[in-house]
């Protein structure tokens, strides 16, 4: 990001007027420049798209869309503490941080869909098909994650097992797996040390990876067999889960599609928590 400012102060000093007012705007806007189309950053700068244009080729990007996620990846990669990003939300306006939210979540969800992460995701859900069991760990916000996925899975599959969530329950669980099992590490930077060492657990017991994380420098995808990085972007103290759920969903769905026995597995399951009480009408 100092770098992009840098340059950003380059051009503010000779550049066209236009282009140099855009620069001293994006200096103090970095969040806007990579979560807005051209139209949509256009219109909230107040600027012509052509000028948007004009200052992502003045930066050295062929395009926009090369400049947006140079953006994104900078906001990434600073490392910020979840205090620094709240603290950039300070005195926000309520429209400017919306558009914010739901560009980003646009852009996360599409990313999650395009042609090659669908055909990983389909690869993942193969790999989930065929494992004797399956154990998804995360821990903090990402114990949602996993406790989601295994939940889902259990409903049509045998051989999800429960997230562990008990004091010690992740290296008792997962110090039983082998070649046939699969285990799901889910963590994000600032990587959870219980996500971190289940993932070795799980290589030395030589079982098959399948790492949902942000990065492929991430720890968890170092051997990993599939590496999922489901975009976090967006203005919010915490990196957006959005996607994350999303990619459960889709994984879950697409085990299903291609199942002849979970659309009864799920029936069971619907009936027999029906006739305990479960659910109220």
């Amino acid at each position: 990001m100092d770098t992009l400012r840098r340059a950003l102060a380059e051009i503010a000093r000779g550049a066209s007027p236009r282009v140099a007012e855009l620069a001293k705007w994006a200096q103090k806007h970095p969040e806007e420049m990579a979560f807005h189309s051209v139209r949509g950053l256009a219109e909230f700068a107040d600027v012509n798209p052509n000028t948007v244009f004009r200052l992502a080729r003045a930066l050295g990007f062929d395009g926009y869309e090369a400049c947006r996620l140079a953006f994104q990846q900078a906001l990434r990669g600073g490392e910020d503490s979840y205090a620094d990003r709240a603290a950039r939300l300070r005195d926000t306006e309520k429209g400017a941080l919306f558009d914010a939210l739901a560009g980003a979540a646009q852009s996360n969800l599409g990313a999650l869909f395009d042609p090659e992460t669908v055909e990983r995701v389909d690869q993942a859900a193969s790999l989930l098909l065929s494992a004797r069991q399956i154990h998804c760990v995360g821990v903090r916000s990402c114990y949602s994650i996993a406790h989601y996925l295994s939940y889902t899975g259990r409903m049509a599959f045998a051989n999800f097992a429960a997230t562990p969530a008990e004091p010690g329950a992740i290296a008792d669980t997962l110090t039983a797996t082998g070649p046939n099992d699969v285990v799901v590490p889910i963590s994000y930077s600032f990587y959870s040390a219980e996500a971190v060492r289940a993932h070795e657990i799980a290589k030395s017991r030589g079982a098959r990876i399948l790492a949902i994380t942000d990065l492929y420098s991430s720890p968890l995808a170092d051997g990993a067999e599939i590496v999922l990085t489901p975009k976090m972007d967006g203005p919010q103290a915490l990196p957006s889960l959005l996607a994350y759920f999303a990619l459960a969903e889709a994984l879950i769905a697409r085990m299903v599609s291609t199942s002849k026995e979970a659309r009864g597995r799920i029936a069971d399951f619907e009936a027999r928590l029906t006739k305990c009480g479960a659910y109220v009408a």
